[in-house]
């Protein structure tokens, strides 16, 4: 799989897939104590895989880490794995199935001893699993260091890495599928879409749906963009028009999520992701308390009183999200004080440069707004860890709330301020355009331009040592050196904060768009370069993730999804406002607010109409579900009967 295989000490070849880089000042009786429980078989608690050290680069003299080894499998012990994490493959028939090694011969595509059967994403993946469930048994400590504790059902891996005793663990990249993956993603302008296919047997199905719903979104913006174009070139305080513009964006932002849902569950249906059952959640690598037994599995693991992670939650850490949203409330004030002041500036002296004064509290507003939201976030990462999740999940739900609750505040606080309290358009219209250009040119070179410009700093280092030392004259770095390389790369952190710049977005267009048309065409723009940078960094700036079989886009549905029932409130809020709406009620403002609320709870009926309505996952996917189900029940039925008749026949 990889430009170069590898020869493990016991004489089987195999292509290095996975890389554990152990700290440089590792005891040997650690080092040897970890490469033989991954060596050993898994009838006696190992992993069954094959690993050896990675030899010395080329610059020796620079004092490399020697303590990296190269991680494989042999292919039946893969297909093995790929049966224990219940992958799901196309069969002969066209239907997608588990996959089970005893009838690997009616699957699709397998050939031979199954070489090529499996993705490099799946392999790898199979791999870290195996890694992962790697337990302790009689172990007290790992040999060595008697600070890091070990008790049976302790995962090695995780503890090693909690205790920095392992420093990194990730998937290598094979050069020749990444060029190609590339020249077909991001190396060639093209009016077409993305290789989902591609990118999903390269990258996994979490990153492929992330890459998805980012194409899906460009796509649907693309009616409100054309709409918007127009609404733009006339009169902006003709109120009849983002009336009209208000009702759309309603129907707009219920309709995409709907039709979003059917298009993850057609894509997960052929990824094989949709109907795979999930593994019993293992505890969270940080997790901590004393030692006791899981009452489902029976394994020894910590445990920890719900009571007391509730006492963090409710009296530590809600407090401190309080906390940092009155800050956000206090830094908005002075920007409406900084805007004054050169609101006043300017009418005292109306000139060109009094007039570009004006956008510059906004500007400054917008670049405090992504440093707050910055800084927040590592907080936030702080505290839920401390709050000591035991699941992975878990982790996720509170990390994201807490994010997203902050966020939406310090982002649109200052919109909804303007809009209601204000109640002054043009202001609003123009500190949403630049909130929208600011941060969209931050998060670009951010996300983009800045990691790449230090990987290219470290490319060129290695590069120069690699041409002082003239060891090599063809265009491919050597194994040795590509997997040094790889590892001073930066590491993917995710599809949280590029969730998270998207749900910003659609709020920005799904609440104010009305009296800002050009949001839509923005976001478009944004999108498309969106895709190139994002493309760019995991082909060329970032480590290679692990793949993640997902089904969906997670939680982050549920927030968009929310989102969209503020936008049907703000967006009836703002048809209340217009003079047009006033005018049929000129002497009574109660009445106009009973029928607003009334207009807006009609629309939230009407949206939970559409959601009702249109069916999540497409009916003939249904039905090739149910099919499925159904052969599965019979086939247990005939099992059944079989070992009923066998059983019989031995009584006889």
């Amino acid at each position: 799989m990889l430009q170069e295989s590898s020869v493990d000490s016991s004489g089987s070849r195999f292509a290095p897939l996975v890389v554990l880089e152990l700290a440089s000042d590792t005891k040997e009786e650690a080092i040897a104590w970890l490469l033989s429980r991954i060596r050993d078989r898994q009838q006696n608690g190992g992993a069954e895989l094959l690993v050896e050290q990675l030899g010395p680069g080329i610059g020796v003299e620079e004092k490399e880490n020697p303590n990296m080894f190269l991680v494989g499998a042999s292919m039946q012990r893969l297909l093995c794995g790929a049966e224990d994490l219940g992958l799901f493959k196309e069969c002969t028939d066209g239907s997608m199935r588990a996959f089970t090694f005893a009838s690997k011969h009616n699957f699709k595509d397998f050939k031979g001893d199954g070489d090529g059967f499996l993705s490099m994403a799946e392999c790898q993946y199979v791999i870290k699993h195996e890694l992962d469930t790697l337990r302790a048994k009689e172990e007290t400590n790992v040999p060595g260091y008697s600070h890091a504790k070990l008790y049976p059902g302790k995962s090695i891996i995780r503890r090693l890495l909690s205790k920095r005793i392992l420093i990194q663990m990730f998937p290598l990249h094979e050069n020749e599928e990444l060029k190609r993956l590339s020249f077909s993603w991001y190396k060639k302008v093209k009016v077409s879409l993305q290789p989902l296919d591609d990118i999903r047997h390269y990258y996994g199905e979490g990153q492929a749906l992330y890459f998805g719903f980012l194409e899906y979104f460009t796509f649907a913006l693309v009616p409100m963009a054309l709409i918007g174009v127009p609404y733009y070139l006339f009169d902006w305080e003709d109120y009849d028009k983002y009336v009209v513009f208000a009702v759309f964006n309603l129907i707009w932002c219920t309709v995409i999520l709907e039709l979003w849902k059917r298009r993850s569950a057609s894509l997960a249906y052929y990824w094989g992701t949709l109907c795979r059952k999930k593994a019993f959640e293992e505890p969270r690598p940080g997790f901590h308390g004393v030692l006791g037994h899981n009452p489902v599995t029976g394994r020894a693991e910590p445990i920890y009183p719900t009571s007391k992670r509730h006492l963090r939650v409710y009296l530590v850490s809600l407090p401190f999200v309080l906390l940092c949203l009155y800050l956000s409330l206090y830094i908005m004030m002075i920007y409406f004080q900084m805007e004054g002041w050169a609101l006043s500036i300017y009418d005292e002296n109306p000139t060109f440069w009094t007039h570009i004064l004006l956008f510059i509290p906004s500007i400054i507003y917008a670049v405090v707004i992504e440093a707050m939201n910055l800084i927040y976030r590592y907080a936030a990462e702080f505290l839920t860890e401390w709050e000591n999740h035991r699941l992975e999940s878990s982790y996720q739900n509170h990390l994201v709330l807490k994010v997203l609750v902050f966020n939406f505040f310090n982002c649109f606080a200052s919109l909804f301020y303007i809009a209601f309290v204000m109640q002054d358009m043009e202001l609003l219209r123009q500190s949403l355009a630049t909130l929208l250009i600011t941060s969209q040119i931050l998060n670009q070179f951010m996300e983009a331009f800045l990691p790449y410009w230090l990987q290219r700093r470290r490319n060129k280092k290695m590069i120069r040592k690699i041409q002082k030392r003239r060891l090599y004259e063809e265009k491919e770095l050597p194994l040795v050196e590509q997997v040094r390389l790889e590892a001073d790369m930066s590491t993917y952190l995710g599809t949280f904060d590029d969730y998270l710049e998207l749900f910003l977005l659609f709020g920005y267009v799904s609440l104010f768009s009305c009296v800002f048309p050009l949001a839509a065409v923005l976001v478009v723009l944004n999108n498309i370069t969106e895709v190139y940078s994002d493309a760019f960094k995991m082909c060329r700036v970032f480590k290679r993730p692990f793949a993640d079989p997902a089904a969906n886009i997670g939680v982050w549905q549920l927030a968009f999804e929310a989102m969209s029932v503020i936008a049907v409130v703000t967006n009836c809020a703002l048809i209340g406002m217009s003079p047009q709406v006033r005018s049929y009620f000129p002497e009574s403002e109660t009445q106009l607010i009973l029928c607003t609320v009334a207009a807006e709870h009609v629309l939230l009926g009407f949206k939970f109409i559409l959601t009702f309505l249109i069916q999540d996952v497409p009916k003939h996917i249904q039905d090739k579900l149910a099919r499925l189900e159904f052969e599965s029940l019979e086939a247990l039925k005939k099992k059944k009967m079989l070992e009923a008749s066998q059983l019989s026949k031995t009584v006889q």
